[in-house]
């Protein structure tokens, strides 16, 4: 037995399922989960000492690498200065500033600590907003684990099997409405179906949640034009597209602007963080200045602040998404041509650096059509690449993250990985 698996053993005495979020626990893969002990640029260590290639990257933070000198500096000078006030901070006011800046649609920011809480925040800011009780969600997507958000999920509770949560209550529920992703027919529909009760539509503008799902030509539009219409306030979960796919998010990318994002990970620069914000009439509503309620002992932390500042400084530099896309299409382009060779029929996704492989044939465009992945396929994938020393996250429907901190060296290495790991999945696909 591996220290990892002793270090497992241990935790499930004492922490629920031995992890303390549910996708860790290689549940969907078999097996043990690796404990990790350091890492740093493209590469994580376990507690063997065995080291792997990492496109989990903490599930999209660490898009300029582990450790990164200048993240790591800024923090141990601001560690010194004290890690918790309860008081405003010059950094709060700086970050802020650079996410008004660099996101399109944010005009005012509020910082918390998730990106659970920036989800549920924005959500009842909408529904305080508008007066409105029910929201619109998509079949697949996952939002964070507050109530509202926990029917027909994706990400860990659809790998999991239970995509409506006990605990969850009927009043929930019954205020949640689906549409299917990529299908504005569903969404008029529910529209119709609920003439002025829906306060907000939510979407990750790019579904990240259900493997990499892109929007179809028009959806993302579509959204708009209906929720302008209808006076529904739209809401773009960025929490994982958020400097990730373009330097202002999808929102940069697609050309569409929501009334308010989410955001989170990249933004605290591997340390804990979330925020919502957008139009400043919306945004004056929440607490001090208008009656919508939210509050948090630890929002702004200036470690966050810190190390989030120091991330979008690096990624603001000139050159730096060409060399993710650079990277990234290197990945892209090497699995579809390994899928080629092997002569396997797999729908393969990328919006910039994030990617997925999903053991499904034909084209991924929803729920329905992610769902159809072989998942004892991808498990049988996954624990080939993990023994190539190539880490990946431990489940289908997930991202894989490509770094600044990954080199052309670790793309080839992961794509010769990659053809054997594929070779032994096609037994199963067989």
């Amino acid at each position: 037995m591996d220290k990892s698996e002793r270090l497992f053993e241990r935790a499930r005495r004492a922490i629920p399922g031995g992890v303390n979020s549910p996708v860790r626990a290689f549940q969907a893969v078999g097996g043990s989960p690796r404990f990790i002990a350091s890492a740093s640029g493209s590469k994580i260590r376990d507690a063997d000492g065995r080291e792997y290639i990492d496109y989990v990257g903490s599930w999209g933070p660490m898009i300029v690498g582990h450790a990164h000198p200048r993240v790591v500096e800024a923090l141990r000078r601001a560690c010194e200065k004290g890690t918790s006030y309860g008081a405003p901070t010059e950094l709060e006011v700086e970050l802020a500033e650079k996410v008004v800046e660099m996101v399109p649609s944010v005009e005012m920011v509020r910082m918390v600590n998730s990106g659970t809480e920036a989800t549920l925040s924005a959500i009842r800011l909408a529904r305080g907003a508008t007066g409105r009780d029910k929201i619109v969600k998509f079949e697949g997507a996952y939002h964070g684990h507050a109530d509202s958000f926990l029917i027909a999920a994706g990400s860990g509770a659809a790998t999991l099997g239970v995509p409506n949560s006990p605990g969850v209550t009927a009043g929930a529920a019954r205020d949640t409405l689906l549409a299917r992703y990529n299908d504005l027919e569903s969404v008029e529909n529910l529209v119709e179906g609920a003439p002025n009760e829906i306060a907000a539509v939510i979407v990750e503008p790019v579904a990240g949640n259900m493997g990499v799902v892109p929007p179809v030509p028009g959806f993302l539009e579509g959204l708009r034009e209906i929720c302008t219409r209808e006076a529904i306030v739209l809401i773009f979960d960025e929490v994982m597209t958020g400097f990730r796919v373009a330097p202002g998010g999808a929102q940069q990318l697609y050309g569409v602007r929501p009334d308010l994002t989410t955001l989170g990970k990249i933004l605290g620069g591997g340390l804990p963080v979330g925020a919502f914000g957008g139009r400043a009439d919306l945004m004056r509503q929440v607490a001090p200045e208008g009656p919508i309620y939210q509050a948090g002992t630890l929002s702004g932390n200036p470690l966050a602040m810190t190390a989030g500042l120091e991330t979008l400084r690096i990624l603001s530099e000139p050159g730096v998404y060409e060399r993710l896309e650079s990277l990234s299409r290197r990945l892209d382009e090497g699995t579809r041509r390994n899928l080629d060779a092997l002569g396997l029929d797999l729908c393969t996704t990328r919006v910039g650096s994030m990617l997925c492989l999903f053991f499904a044939s034909g084209e991924v465009r929803s729920w329905d059509d992610a769902s159809r992945s072989n998942v004892k396929a991808y498990a049988a994938y996954f624990q080939a690449m993990l023994e190539a020393g190539i880490y990946l996250a431990p489940a289908q429907f997930e991202a894989a993250f490509v770094s600044l901190a990954h080199s052309e060296e670790d793309i080839d290495r992961t794509l010769d990985a990659q053809r054997r790991a594929l070779d032994i999945a096609r037994k199963i696909l067989d």
